[in-house]
């Protein structure tokens, strides 16, 4: 365990410092498919094994094991291996977060050096919380929209924001940062991995969408759109 963490450190650290070192970088938000490439890929995938780590004080869970799925992951029904031996995901969820291992092996001796993936996930969550994906709540009401980058390593904003240049940002429609209206309260947290954006809600903010952008070096990387939707009831309970 303690040779996993020194390793696994050492990849954080390098892919920090350099942005290199054979490590992608992926950024996606829920509910998107993602495919996570292995660049040690060989003619076919029957001795490919992929395995995933939330944290470096975790072991790591074996999802494809010999070129085959494992049945007992949660996950089963939602990943394949694609024929470059890549890992494909559907449905993404802030769960699937974390650090990814492709291992190759031939004749049942590892080959080559391990690839590494990391997945980024974007995720928004509503205060007062909603059982749909659109917040039935009226206006006059407060609402606070919570979003949070789900990422591997310790302080993972701090170090992005520090090497990299990652931003967190609430923008409207129009893509206008809403830190320049000042109706919107918009704060990050002590590590910048969560920015959460609040404010009182009006009659025109009905259908009215909200996006939290993700970007590294000044470039796009992935968005999360939140919408507001009133129900009628509560609207005339209003009026």
């Amino acid at each position: 365990m303690a040779d996993n963490l020194c390793l696994l450190g050492l990849i954080i650290l390098s892919s920090l410092l350099t942005g290199t070192s054979g490590v992608d970088d992926v950024f996606i938000s829920p509910g998107e498919n993602v495919h996570l490439p292995c660049n040690n890929d060989l003619s076919d995938c029957n001795s490919t094994t992929w395995t995933h780590f939330y944290s470096i004080r975790h072991s790591g869970v074996a999802l494809i094991d010999g070129g085959i799925k494992k049945k007992d992951t949660e996950r089963h029904e939602r990943l394949s291996l694609g024929s470059d031996c890549s890992l494909n995901f559907k449905n993404v969820t802030e769960e699937d977060y974390g650090l990814y291992r492709c291992r190759q092996f031939v004749n049942g001796e590892k080959q080559g050096t391990d690839d590494y993936v990391y997945l980024h996930v974007l995720h928004v969550s509503v205060s007062p919380s909603s059982s749909s994906s659109q917040t039935e709540i009226s206006p006059g009401h407060s609402v606070t929209l919570s979003c949070q980058l789900y990422s591997y390593t310790e302080s993972p904003c701090d170090d992005w924001v520090r090497y990299e240049g990652l931003h967190l940002l609430w923008v409207n429609q129009a893509g206008v940062d809403l830190k320049t209206d000042s109706r919107y309260q918009i704060l990050f947290s002590s590590d910048h991995c969560i920015i959460t954006l609040t404010t009182t809600l009006l009659n025109e903010d009905d259908n009215r969408e909200w996006r939290c952008q993700l970007t590294l070096r000044n470039q796009l990387q992935t968005s999360v759109r939140y919408t507001v939707k009133y129900s009628g009831e509560k609207q005339l309970l209003i009026l």
